[in-house]
């Protein structure tokens, strides 16, 4: 079995073994989900766009199973002040989207954003790409399990305001749940967690795990929060 501290140099690879319990549904979930199902952005058919990979990292903390996450610094140009996974843009050295790219991608932007060990992880699945049309990303959501978790937090300000992590429980409390409207018109499920709100591509791959999962409780889709909300 590859883990993926074999990030120097070796293949990395998915791996399902010793997975605890509790993640069987996400497996499931991750092995039967089409992509429609999860978003109705799909990479354009000609090829267009820039491919990347985001980390869903599920870990296990104090109230918990959780998800790391991290607000993007407010100085960036592109979804600028938002939560969202450790993830980036592919890089030559990571090599094929086709391949294992974008699962190195995931774990070197995880590590350059976080601070994040990749040693400790193992990722065990991946969802299908997703397009996020205001940006030109193709996006591969790459999941893992915080095996041995590592100490994590703001490596480069300029990218990064803050890292941290949500308890699963949080995000199925339907207290915490809300749907929010882009300008664009365009609905979306949205989670008010850690005095953030989680919104966009990030809380639409979130929405779509706790359903799929069984993990999803009954929530009022009316209730509507602003864009800038704040805690």
């Amino acid at each position: 079995m590859t883990r993926a501290s074999d990030t120097q140099g070796g293949p990395v690879t998915l791996s399902k073994d010793g997975l605890p319990g509790w993640l069987d549904p996400v497996v499931h979930a991750v092995e039967t989900v089409r992509p429609r199902q999860l978003s109705r952005f799909l990479p354009p058919e000609d090829g267009a766009g820039r491919q990347s990979a985001v980390l869903v990292l599920f870990g296990e903390g104090a109230h918990g199973p959780e998800l790391l996450l991290m607000e993007r610094a407010s100085s960036l140009r592109s979804h600028a002040g938002q939560p969202s996974f450790p993830g980036g843009a592919l890089d030559p050295e990571d090599g094929d989207p086709g391949g294992d790219g974008p699962l190195r991608a995931a774990l070197r932007e995880a590590e350059e954003e976080t601070g994040l060990d990749p040693s400790g992880v193992q990722l065990f699945g991946v969802l299908p790409r997703l397009y996020i049309p205001v940006s030109g990303f193709v996006v591969t959501p790459v999941l893992g399990w915080w095996r041995k978790p590592s100490p994590v937090g703001v490596v480069d300000p300029n990218e990064t305001a803050r890292v941290f992590t949500v308890p699963v429980s949080d995000l199925t409390d339907p207290a915490n749940r809300a749907t929010t409207v882009h300008p664009s018109g365009h609905r979306g499920p949205a989670f008010l967690v850690e005095s953030a709100l989680v919104w966009g591509f990030t809380a639409g791959i979130i929405d779509r795990l706790l359903h799929f999962a069984g993990w999803e409780r009954p929530w009022d889709r009316e209730k509507q929060v602003p864009l800038d909300w704040r805690a």
